[in-house]
């Protein structure tokens, strides 16, 4: 759908601000709302998950370098990248409204990049082994991008290890963090991927712009938030430097507001940073409060506004937002501990529509953590069994409509009416209490977000189940302005209250009736 919002801002006059982002198939990608999964043990292998791979490993058996010390490891490990993911998968988590996926990597996986990833690394001597690993995943990028999914390639085991985990790499303990040389070669690994991934999109005819992101690293362990703070510093600064746009996610060590302080406080001081994401994990299952707490507590906390758990996301939200990034859920689940059961009807299936209801309405995107297992039934960590099973929603988002012509009148008069209705509410509010206000701002927000929603509605490609919205509503509504004053707030809440009335708009509006009706042709 070419340049059809420019048309309606020309027509709605000129106090509607210009956006700086542009409504590029890019730009659809990586600003719109994440709505993802794991393909979790498709690369970066966990027991749990899949316990095939690991039948010749060595002992203990619980990570990629024991497989790799074990017999038959290539011929194991390339029949098991071909066959856990296929195309029949791709199809069925179109078919959700599932519009991203992140991919857990090890380094090692991109030594068919550049063998250089392994130099004095544990996984040095087996580079046959893990060298086919690179063409799988670049094959993932190509695939993903012919079903309009994008891909969040996520270094999920680093050199010499960012936490104790198994999902790390090897079973040893974590020592990135205690050596040098470790931190610097994880940034190597790092440019390289971001080096390669950046040649292969070009290589195509248009490029492909589905890799939404790298994170850079999952579930780091640091001695201290200053450790891991200097070093992601260095690592945004390096790769910045290969591709100042892409946009690069952070673990935040399940301190969520120090690393919004940390993230907030660098974007303002480098105000060319990419988009920078944090990445939260949010479980509920592991720790005693976990097990002590039932599934109706755990669930009344996630929809309880004022609690806890909302209260921090809508305030990092606000916060990182305000500094051009944004927040996400990377990993979640529907699992809790057998202590938190009662028995009672679907109190699961409530967990999950809690969580969902939550992360969409703070966070610009969320991946289930995982996509499948290999023994099946697991209601809590399958996505595939939970959707199955009717205790995921069978689709999320919003279905895309197939729209072919546009009445440009009628839109412009949906967004005036809608702005009205939305500012005579924002300024009565706002009468109860005494300050100094602009609310002309609230107006200028409110069209701009309007018409930037209805941009990335309109310009999803066709054959996409689920249409675009703007997921990271502050980095976008914060690129429509280049005034970011003392009156921002409103012009801010005026495009996030627009946003929410253009999807209310689009779910509402009888397409076929308007092509039926033979409206203007579509710009």
């Amino acid at each position: 759908m070419p340049n059809i919002i420019s048309k309606l801002k020309h027509r709605g006059g000129d106090d509607v601000p210009v956006c700086g982002h542009g409504a590029v198939p890019k730009n659809n990608y990586r600003y719109r709302q994440q709505r993802g999964v794991n393909l979790g043990s498709w690369f970066v292998l966990e027991r749990w998950i899949t316990d095939e791979p690991f039948r010749c490993a060595k002992d203990p058996a619980q990570s990629d370098l024991d497989i790799a010390l074990g017999k038959e490891a290539k011929e194991i490990l390339e029949h098991h990248w071909d066959t856990w993911i296929q195309e029949s998968d791709w199809e069925w988590i179109e078919n959700r409204g599932i519009n991203t996926v992140r991919i857990p990597i090890g380094y090692y996986h991109i030594c068919g990049a550049d063998p250089a990833v392994l130099h004095r690394t544990d996984f040095q001597p087996f580079y046959d082994i893990f060298a086919g690993a690179w063409a799988r995943i670049t094959q993932a990028i190509e695939v993903a991008a012919s079903y309009n999914i994008g891909v969040l390639l996520d270094l999920h085991a680093a050199p010499g290890k960012q936490n104790d985990d198994s999902h790390s790499g090897t079973y040893g303990k974590a020592n990135l963090f205690n050596d040098r040389h470790n931190q610097s070669h994880t940034i190597h690994v790092l440019r390289c991927l971001l080096t390669q991934v950046h040649k292969f999109c070009k290589s195509h005819d248009p490029p492909l712009v589905n890799v939404v992101g790298i994170e850079l690293l999952n579930e780091p362990s640091p001695p201290s938030d200053k450790v891991l703070q200097t070093w992601y510093k260095s690592a945004i600064s390096d790769l910045h430097a290969i591709d100042p746009d892409m946009p690069l996610y952070m673990g935040e060590c399940w301190r969520t507001e120090a690393y919004a302080d940390f993230l907030s406080r660098h974007h303002e001081h480098s105000k060319n940073w990419p988009l920078t994401v944090l990445d939260h994990h949010l479980y509920r299952c592991f720790t005693y409060s976990d097990i002590v707490t039932s599934a109706e507590e755990h669930t009344k906390a996630l929809t309880d506004l004022t609690a806890s758990t909302p209260q921090m996301l809508a305030s990092v939200a606000e916060k990182i937002g305000r500094a051009g990034g944004g927040i996400v859920i990377g990993e979640w689940s529907g699992a809790l501990n057998p202590g938190s059961l009662s028995g009672k009807p679907n109190e699961q299936k409530e967990f999950i529509n809690a969580q969902l209801q939550l992360f969409e309405k703070y966070c610009a995107g969320w991946f289930f953590w995982t996509y499948k297992k290999q023994h099946q039934g697991d209601t809590g960590w399958s996505f595939r069994d939970a959707v199955e099973a009717g205790v995921f929603p069978n689709f999320v988002g919003i279905k895309r409509r197939d729209v072919e012509v546009i009445d440009l009148n009628s839109l412009l008069e949906a967004r005036e009416e809608a702005r009205w209705d939305a500012w005579v509410c924002y300024v009565q509010y706002w009468a109860q209490i005494p300050g100094k206000y602009d609310h002309a701002r609230f107006t200028y927000g409110f069209r701009a977000g309007w018409d930037d929603g209805y941009a990335f509605l309109l310009s999803t490609p066709p054959g996409s189940m689920t249409a675009n919205e703007i997921g990271f509503k502050g980095a976008w509504a914060r690129g429509c302005t280049s005034d970011h004053g003392r009156s921002y707030w409103e012009f801010e809440t005026g495009f996030i209250q627009a946003l929410e009335a253009v999807r209310r708009d689009y779910e509402s509006r009888n397409w076929e009736k308007h092509v039926a009706e033979g409206f203007g042709r579509a710009y």
